[in-house]
């Protein structure tokens, strides 16, 4: 994989096919960790929930070399009993993500956009072109569910239009049947990153790997916010949430996120001052 392309360096409510109004009580950006939460989020039963992590490149778009290297993660979380599903960064192949989910018996409802980056959502990747987004909606008519800060770096990267577009703060909840996806707003990579926390499972985009972070010298980063991202938020969260990065730059697919904390040194460092030094760019 060439250097220039890699991404790492070392609540309101509403469904999924409809439009969420924002309450008074999100806050984001204010640095408090969605734990206040977590029990609404966690054991809704695997007889019920439909979580599925595709690696592009194996599981889709296995002859596009691009998606080879790039090795991004898709997700599909969906209730079984409802039928519905909403997919994660849909980019690379997004035909066959919705082969998938039918195959599997469910209808696509809604798509989530971790952030604008062509990879997840599809556009112009270095001089490729890149399925995503625009493509998806191409075949079905659903919304794609945004972080508000995220909504112009959407629009110009993907080619999408601000009418298909859900936007979010921090904290909105997204309901797909009876599964309850909380969006947690994590600015660092991009201003509005964002990762979902569902059934005790963290779907966390460039926002955290399972051995480093996505990157912060790029269009719209901030290391200040990515170190508040990861510590004050991400963090606090109970360790044995399993994350689930965006790609597969580690062994593992996934990790608990107390096994993450040993291990991964981007969430070593003791204040915002050391992590900058050793991670700022």
């Amino acid at each position: 994989m060439t250097e220039g392309m890699r991404e790492s360096s070392a609540g309101s409510e509403g469904r999924a096919g409809a439009g969420a109004e924002s309450n008074g009580d999100s806050r984001p950006g204010d640095g408090s960790a969605p734990t206040d939460a977590v029990s609404d989020f966690r054991h809704l039963g695997d007889d019920r929930l439909y979580f599925r992590q595709l690696l592009a490149g194996r599981d889709l778009a296995r002859t596009d070399p691009i998606a080879r290297q790039m090795v991004n993660f898709v997700y599909v979380i969906g209730d079984r009993e409802t039928g519905e599903a909403v997919a994660v960064d849909p980019a690379y192949a997004p035909d066959e993500v919705i082969d998938l989910i039918e195959a599997d018996g469910l209808r696509l409802v809604g798509a989530l956009a971790t952030h604008y980056h062509a990879d997840h959502v599809g556009g112009d990747l270095f001089g490729y072109s890149i399925k995503g987004m625009t493509d998806l909606l191409e075949q079905v008519n659903v919304p794609v569910h945004v972080q508000r800060a995220e909504t112009p770096w959407v629009m110009r990267s993907a080619g999408l239009d601000r009418d298909v577009l859900v936007e979010h703060d921090s904290d909105d909840v997204v309901e797909v049947g009876a599964v309850r996806i909380r969006l947690v707003h994590t600015p660092g990579h991009t201003p509005g990153s964002q990762c979902f926390l569902v059934d005790g499972k963290l779907v966390a985009g460039d926002t955290l790997f399972l051995n480093g972070c996505g990157r912060t010298d790029l269009p719209g980063s901030d290391p200040a916010a990515m170190y508040d991202s990861l510590v004050n938020r991400l963090a606090r969260l109970p360790d044995d949430t399993v994350v689930y990065p965006g790609h597969l730059y580690s062994k593992e697919p996934s990790a608990s996120l107390g096994e993450t904390k040993r291990h991964n040194p981007v969430l070593a460092p003791r204040s915002s001052d050391e992590w900058l030094r050793l991670f700022g760019g």
